[in-house]
Parts: structure tokens; sequence; C-alpha cells
């Protein structure tokens, strides 16, 4: 990256100018006559953006090779890091053709975690993959309420399997699993175009670029609270009955429900001491969880819900983290 000094001129009354550099101007494809938008940046600076945009870079677009020498899962990952990192064309190629099995894994495997990407065109070596989402349609404020919305929902749906020993609702849980995932990817594919697209991130309502730091956190946060609810009816699935109301699990998982909706809360809360007590209030919650495993005895399913309470612990703790991040967020630029 080079770097280029303009002296500024003053003409006229009240007009600063300042030349282009001719190998940006002749590069971008800018002609006289041409708008540009000038947008002051928080760190004093000016980022200068143009309009005009080629039909070459009009849409982001990426070939790989697909290696028959590596698992089917392997080659989705790589597949997926080029939809985080930005790419709108994915094309997956290969000289020998896919497989019955590579094939519809791969197509599955995008419809259930990849929110946007469509598969737009398919021969025997070819995979074409586009992705048709709008970020003005599903802004991150839209993405963070819908992933929190799922997993406060997998929580409360996971102990009702416990209580009742509902085999098909903790089996439910485990499946919205895959939704989460889904928001979570899109969250990480907008964070990272809005931190080089200035013009993205006040679309997906980012109002500083320090915050993608803290919503990555706070999206990672929410994602790993919504495993350990899989984790939750995983472990009811291995119990052979349900468990009584009456049991002190039941107030874990209250307490660490309720720390939970108060950390997402703490995301719009501007007093930073209100803040401070739900930190707080969070690892008390995570530390009557280690005294409720310290009571436990031995007996029929105890590992079980030793796991469980272990989960519950850990949904207090993230909720710590997520008003931790806020709390930073939310102190003023220096």
């Amino acid at each position: 990256m080079t770097k280029d000094k303009r002296k500024v001129q003053f003409t006229g009354n009240s007009t600063y100018i300042v030349s282009l550099p001719i190998k940006w101007v002749r590069d971008i494809g800018i002609e006289a006559g041409d708008t540009l938008t000038l947008t002051p940046m928080p760190n004093k600076t000016l980022l200068v953006s143009s309009s005009v945009v080629s039909k070459d870079h009009s849409a982001l677009k990426a070939t790989i090779d697909y290696l028959h020498s590596d698992s089917a899962e392997n080659n989705l990952r790589i597949l997926i890091s080029h939809y985080l990192v930005g790419y709108d064309v994915i094309r997956l190629t290969t000289k020998k053709g896919f497989s019955a099995y590579d094939r519809k894994f791969i197509k599955d495997s995008v419809r259930q975690k990849l929110i946007g990407l469509e598969l737009v065109e398919e021969s025997r070596n070819e995979l074409v993959f586009q992705c048709l989402l709008n970020y003005n349609d599903l802004p991150l404020s839209r993405v963070i309420k819908n992933m929190y919305g799922l997993v406060l929902s997998m929580l409360e749906d996971s102990m009702t399997a416990l209580r009742d020993h509902n085999v098909e609702i903790a089996e439910d849980v485990i499946q919205r699993d895959d939704d989460v995932d889904r928001f979570y990817l899109l969250s990480v594919r907008q964070l990272k175009a809005s931190i080089e697209d200035i013009e993205l991130s006040e679309k997906i309502g980012i109002r500083h670029p320090r915050e993608c730091l803290g919503y990555r956190l706070i999206t990672k946060s929410i994602e790993r609270v919504g495993d350990h609810a899989v984790k939750i009816a995983t472990n009811v699935l291995k119990m052979d009955s349900g468990i009584s109301t009456d049991d002190p699990i039941f107030k874990m998982s209250a307490l660490s429900q309720k720390v939970f909706e108060s950390s997402i809360d703490s995301m719009q809360e501007e007093d930073l001491q209100a803040i401070n007590k739900i930190v707080v209030e969070a690892k008390k919650v995570s530390q009557f969880g280690v005294s409720l495993e310290n009571k436990s005895g031995e007996g029929s399913g105890n590992i079980e819900l030793s796991m469980i309470l272990e989960s519950l612990r850990r949904v207090s703790e993230y909720s710590a983290d997520i008003a931790e991040v806020a709390l930073n967020m939310n102190i003023k630029q220096v």
C-alpha cells in the first residue's frame, strides 16, 4: 500500500480542494463529472469512495477445487470459509465428477447452514452457489434477536424435556441448533464485510468499526449457549425418567435463563453500573451451580444431571461474558 501526499489548496472564498492520485483514478475508472462520496471516519480520517464499479467487481467470485483425497466435511469447511469472508459466487469444481454422496452432502449442508447461499448451477463436474441475501432485509440486530429467541426457546424446552422425559422435545431442541448456526455464520459474514465497507456497516447497524469485535464475541457466546442447550437435551435422551419440579436444578435453570435474558438486554443499556450488576449476578448464578454440584449424591442418573448442571453453569458464564462485552462497547471512545 503506497501513500500519496497532496497539498490542500484554497480557492474562492470558502473552498478547499485536493487533487486525486492519477493511478487510483484510472484503477477505479473515474471520469470528469463523476461523483465521489466523502465519509468522515471516527478516527478523524476521511474515506473517499466511488459509486463507479466495473462489471468485473460487481460480485466477488471464487473457484474451489474439490479434493477427493479429503473428506466431504473438510471440503465443506473450505466452502464455508469463502462464504464467511464475503464471496458472492462460489464455484466448486472437480475433474473426476462428484460422487452421489458428496454432491448430496454439500448441497444439503449449504442449505442447512448458510443463509442466502443458493445453488444456481449444477453439472457433473461443478456446483455453483450464489449469495442472494440483501443485508437490508436482515440487519445485524435482527440476526442477533433471532439467534437469542431460538436459543432461549431451546433452553426452556430442554428443561421441559428433562422434567417430563419428553424425547420428542429433546430431539427437536437438537435439530433447532442448525438454525442457530445459520444465523451465527451469517453474522460472521456480515461483520467481516462491514469492516471493509463503511456503507455496509451503516446498513447492518454498526455505529463504529470497533463494535465489530464486540458483536463477534456476543454472537459466539449466544451460539455457545445454544450448544449447551443441545448438551442438556442430549443428556435427557440418556436418562430413563423425568425429574421432579422440586429438584434444585430447575431453580438453577430459571436463574441461568434470567441472567441470559438480562445479558442480551444489557446491549441496549447505557447505565454502566446496571450492566455491572448483571455481570455480578451471572457469576453468582455460576457459583450457585457449583454449590449444587457439590451437594449432589450418588445414584442413577447423577452423571447426566451433573452434566446438565455444568451446562447451566456455563450458560450463566457466557451471559457474564455478553454483559462484559456490552459494558466495553458502551464506554465512550477516547
